[in-house]
């Protein structure tokens, strides 16, 4: 666990340097009213599934595992997950309505992650660590005036892992979309997605579907709190994925940068029956940092 600790602490300097060169310069000087009001703008603003705003967000992701399989029960591993996110906003539209496109990519290192063998008759557990196989989403997204958010786009996981015991081994590709709304109270909606194997050297079918409700308090101060679970259907072996989800986030500015910490728990009620999660908890940290690319974005479709 000492490992694991040093290797987060590590990744998370290479995250503050950069946050700090790319500071977002949305606080502003004056009374700790202005920034508290400031942080509560930002974390509205993060809220938004089509923010424009950018994010290099860390996530700590702790798991312990349950299943009919011999030796389930005593499995847990840890597993960091990077993804920065650089969304490219367009003009409004007649409407005054936000439109930004996004590119979501997430690169996860696994640590110790359980994997049975088969070994002289019996089952035996090893534990790899590896980065694993790339996920992301690219999408089309409208923020309306009224607080109506709709998203369209394509979610695919690419087959980068580095030890086949933890790799998928194909290029899987499908939809997605988001239907959501805006209250004074927080946001509420749905963010459901498909993805099948596209090519690999895998011949293992994949069909699988995630489907991922969104309920969030914009509470004041910053602090937001609600419930995003992220549940599965296999469509291949017909078995659920299912998570109860709650989570407790604050965004705060230090110096001129607006960072979110946020705290997550699920407890699975539903998963595969042989080995799956029982328990994930997880720490979150989110800087916002200004976007390198819009600027060459903006020359490229003409807006000054």
């Amino acid at each position: 666990m000492k490992m694991k600790t040093w290797l987060s602490f590590l990744l998370l300097l290479t995250l503050i340097t950069p946050a700090g060169l790319l500071a977002e310069d949305i606080a502003q000087t004056g009374s700790s009213g202005t920034q508290e009001k400031s942080a509560s703008d930002v974390a509205r603003e993060l809220a938004n599934p089509n923010s424009s705003l950018a994010t290099l967000t860390l996530k700590n992701q702790y798991r312990w595992f349950t299943g009919d399989l011999p030796g389930a029960d005593d499995q847990d591993n840890y597993t960091m997950v990077f993804q920065p996110v650089f969304p490219l906003s367009l003009p409004q539209d007649g409407s005054g309505n936000q439109r930004t496109l996004f590119i979501r990519p997430g690169f996860p290192l696994l640590f110790e992650q359980p994997v049975p063998r088969v070994e002289n008759g019996g089952l035996d557990w090893d534990g790899v660590s590896a980065l694993g196989d790339i996920g992301f989403d690219i999408g089309y997204g409208v923020s309306a005036k009224s607080g109506f958010l709709w998203a369209l786009g394509m979610v695919g996981t690419l087959p980068t892992a580095t030890d086949s015991d933890v790799a998928g081994k194909q290029l899987r590709l499908g939809p997605e979309f988001l239907l959501a709304k805006f209250e004074k109270w927080g946001l509420y909606g749905i963010f459901p997605s498909h993805q099948w194997n596209v090519t690999g050297w895998s011949d293992e079918s994949f069909s699988t579907t995630q489907f991922q409700p969104v309920l969030t308090f914009i509470l004041g101060g910053g602090w937001t709190a609600g419930s995003t679970p992220i549940g599965f259907y296999n469509w291949e072996s017909y078995e659920w994925t299912i998570p109860v989800n709650l989570f407790i986030s604050k965004t705060v500015i230090l110096g001129k940068t607006p960072w979110k910490f946020q705290l997550e728990a699920n407890y699975y009620v539903e998963q595969p029956d042989a080995f799956g999660p029982q328990v994930m908890i997880g720490f979150n940290i989110s800087p916002v940092v200004n976007n390198p690319f819009q600027k060459g974005f903006n020359r490229l479709i003409g807006v000054k």
